[in-house]
């Protein structure tokens, strides 16, 4: 089955340390499906913001343990992108 681009990104990390990465090194930060793959996350971030992606490295976050009072659950696990751009490029979120 074929997926829609907008699917796979999700939405983009905005933290000191991405906001650093991309002022920096012109890494952008994004959470993406699960069970994309890096071809797909490139072509999608290429599609949408109409950049060229050097390379895309990606992270799996396992959800924790979370208590409030007597009930016990899970935080969602996800995954997370971060795709390099090449030089010169940028990514504009406003």
């Amino acid at each position: 089955m074929k997926k829609n681009m907008y699917d796979i990104i999700m939405n983009p990390v905005i933290s000191e340390k991405s906001t650093a990465l991309s002022e920096k090194q012109g890494k952008y930060v994004f959470c993406v499906e699960k069970k994309a793959n890096k071809i797909q996350i490139r072509r999608a971030v290429e599609k949408i913001f109409n950049v060229n992606v050097t390379s895309v490295n990606t992270m799996n976050y396992r959800g924790k343990r979370k208590r409030v009072r007597r009930a016990e659950g899970m935080t969602p696990s996800w995954k997370k992108a971060v795709v390099t751009l090449k030089k010169g490029q940028k990514i504009d979120f406003a």
